[in-house]
């Protein structure tokens, strides 16, 4: 298998204007990114996929791989979509997250070897949910899996629900699971992902994968035992500071 790895990065976010481009710590958070996924042994490519001059100008810099893609692009699904409409030759894609700049290289790898099943059609991570505080937290999305390992179902909400157990034990009767939002594709799927139409349970849930559950498609599963620390703020940012440099 032939595995490119494509960073979305768009600057107007509308909670952190520019956060690609913002310093932490003498690099930018993009070249971070970038640099991170360049140690996953399993990518042939890296490429970041932007809408904006100021990011590619940016990217070119430092020496990174970059591809202009369309302003009106409502995810980073549908960015790699258009990448993929200028390259080929590439077997899976796997969508890496632009506001992860601590990203493991090793999720990555894991990641791509749910793809060693020949059935893999999509692919995310999960992580085992380690406090009360996290499975309450609306900002991170459960997933339930059935016993393949398959994603049958995701929520901002804690599920599945224990009907006569308080929620203070729920963690004590199973295993919960939190989405890590990094997604791998069959480049052959990834054309139709694309031409969907929004489902009522993305809508409703604000989350795209539902979309392709709806659809029928199966998202297979892996586990990953490390903790992910996105930069959605600038708040986010303080907290990744002193986490990784003051602390």
């Amino acid at each position: 298998m032939k595995i490119i790895g494509i960073i979305p990065a768009r600057y107007d976010s509308s909670r952190f204007p520019g956060k690609p481009l913002v310093d932490i710590a003498g690099q930018t958070m993009i070249q971070r990114v970038y640099n991170q996924a360049k140690h996953a042994q399993s990518l042939a490519e890296v490429i970041i996929a932007t809408d904006d001059d100021r990011i590619a100008n940016h990217v070119r810099s430092f020496g990174g791989n970059v591809i202009m893609t369309r302003k009106d692009h409502q995810s980073g699904t549908d960015r790699c979509a258009e990448v993929l409409e200028t390259i080929s030759g590439f077997d899976v894609a796997i969508n890496i997250q632009g506001d992860e700049p601590f990203i493991d290289p090793l999720q990555i790898d894991l990641l791509v070897s749910c793809f060693d099943r020949q059935e893999t059609e999509i692919a995310t991570l999960v992580r085992k949910v380690e406090s009360k505080e996290e499975l309450l937290n609306p900002n991170k999305p459960k997933v339930v899996l059935n016993r393949n390992g398959q994603a049958i179902y995701f929520s901002r909400q804690a599920v599945p629900y224990l009907r006569g157990v308080a929620i203070e034990e729920w963690l004590n009767y199973r295993p919960f699971y939190n989405h890590i939002g990094i997604y791998g594709y069959r480049t052959s799927v990834l054309k139709a992902l694309t031409a969907l139409p929004v489902s009522d349970l993305e809508a409703m849930e604000s989350l795209e994968q539902l979309r392709w559950i709806d659809n029928g498609f199966q998202i297979q599963t892996a586990i990953s035992n490390h903790a992910n620390d996105a930069i959605d703020t600038p708040e986010d940012l303080k907290y990744i500071m002193y986490k990784y440099f003051e602390g």
